[in-house]
């Protein structure tokens, strides 16, 4: 059994296969880029790191439709769907392109969030820390009978469920993604077990996750405006996250760390910078003794390296280098990428792991959003004092 005394990092070498298309979002190379660079800067010894299998078909089951799965081996095999199947199923398109790993590449995910889930639920829960890391996992878009949103499977929904089947009973849920964390909210909508806040931009993809929308009342959202920044998040950290989760004193926090709310990502218009994700996650993952961290989005393949290798340093309380060393930057240096930003990346992207600091004032807009959102504490019951808004 893998030694949770400190953080343990779950991969696979599936992920250096690029295998979506060479348009798709997903054509970079997320997650080796991030194991190659917490490599070369010394942070991953061989006992930190465990190596996941694919989840067999009946645990993939526990949250997913057979005739689904189906589809997904069928397509896999044949590469190709019958019309019927891709319009039932929502495969085939550039969304969620047929490709040769289509099923056994969201099943290792799984698998290493079930491998996860099963590790934590059997650390000591009393003031004994344990954290795994799995930067593959965050596909929070999957639904039971479909591909959504790049995701074949919901990873996420899978370990929760198993974390509830070993008798975990209050979990806190908390989704950084630029998207909002749609399929976690709906899988859990009816369940008191499970709490989740999404903090994401307003008005883009999937269109749901409005700052009044509370699920069957474990949920809060958290829909930000374009420009988003550090502050920001900060406050919203303070403001909301944080005292949700003093108030809940959860027996496991589950942290979706999805990198496309960086300024330097395509496909948001948020503007975070990797710096106050880290404090993000550092202030959350210190709410619960168990903490399980995944990946998510992400389409820059610099700025979600070195993001998702900056949490793992967060997790450890590594130190962050003012410059990497010349075998980081060489791995930084091996990638590219299609759009034209990767073609005269800055200086910056090669050289560190931490953007620029940014200092902006924290916008009225934002007030309004967490005075909505902590409006009405519902189900979580009184809250630290620490809630009340000042400005």
């Amino acid at each position: 059994m893998p030694d949770l005394s400190r953080p343990l990092f779950i991969g696979n070498e599936i992920y250096r296969r690029a295998n979506f298309g060479a348009k798709h979002p997903l054509s970079v190379p997320r997650v080796p880029a991030t194991i190659d660079l917490i490599r070369a800067l010394g942070w991953l010894s061989d006992d930190a790191y465990f190596e996941s299998f694919p989840a067999s078909h009946d645990d993939i089951l526990r949250f997913h439709h057979a005739d689904y799965l189906d589809a997904l081996r069928q397509g896999e095999r044949d590469q190709a769907l019958p019309e019927d199947l891709r319009q039932r199923h929502n495969l085939g398109k550039m969304e969620n392109p047929i490709h040769d790993t289509m099923y056994t590449r969201p099943a290792t995910s799984a698998g290493a969030m079930l491998a996860a889930a099963d590790l934590l639920a059997a650390a000591p829960p009393n003031g004994t820390r344990a954290i795994v890391y799995s930067p593959a996992g965050g596909t929070h878009h999957g639904r039971p009978d479909r591909a959504s949103g790049f995701c074949y499977l919901n990873d996420l929904a899978l370990a929760i469920l198993r974390l509830l089947d070993h008798g975990v009973r209050n979990i806190f849920y908390v989704d950084f993604d630029a998207h909002h964390g749609d399929g976690v909210q709906d899988a859990f909508h009816d369940d008191d077990r499970v709490f989740t806040v999404s903090i994401h931009e307003d008005g883009r993809w999937p269109f749901t996750g409005a700052v009044d929308d509370r699920a069957g009342g474990h949920a809060r959202n958290v829909a930000v405006p374009r420009h988003f920044n550090d502050q920001e998040l900060d406050m919203i950290v303070d403001r909301v996250v944080a005292p949700i989760g003093q108030a809940l004193r959860p027996d496991m926090v589950v942290i979706q760390c999805g990198a496309d709310a960086l300024a330097d990502d395509p496909l948001s218009r948020l503007e975070l910078t990797n710096n106050a994700l880290w404090r993000a996650v550092g202030r959350t993952a210190a709410l619960a003794d168990r903490v399980l961290v995944t990946g998510g989005g992400g389409y820059n393949p610099w700025s979600v390296a070195r993001c998702w290798t900056g949490v793992w340093a967060t997790l450890n309380g590594f130190d962050i280098p003012d410059r990497l060393p010349d075998s980081a930057e060489a791995v930084l240096r091996s990638l590219t990428w299609s759009r034209a930003a990767g073609r005269n990346p800055p200086d910056h992207w090669f050289t560190t792991l931490a953007d620029p600091d940014i200092v902006h004032p924290v916008r009225d807009e934002i007030w309004q959003i967490i005075d909505t959102v902590c409006a009405d504490t519902g189900a979580i019951g009184p809250l630290n004092s620490d809630i009340v808004v000042a400005r």
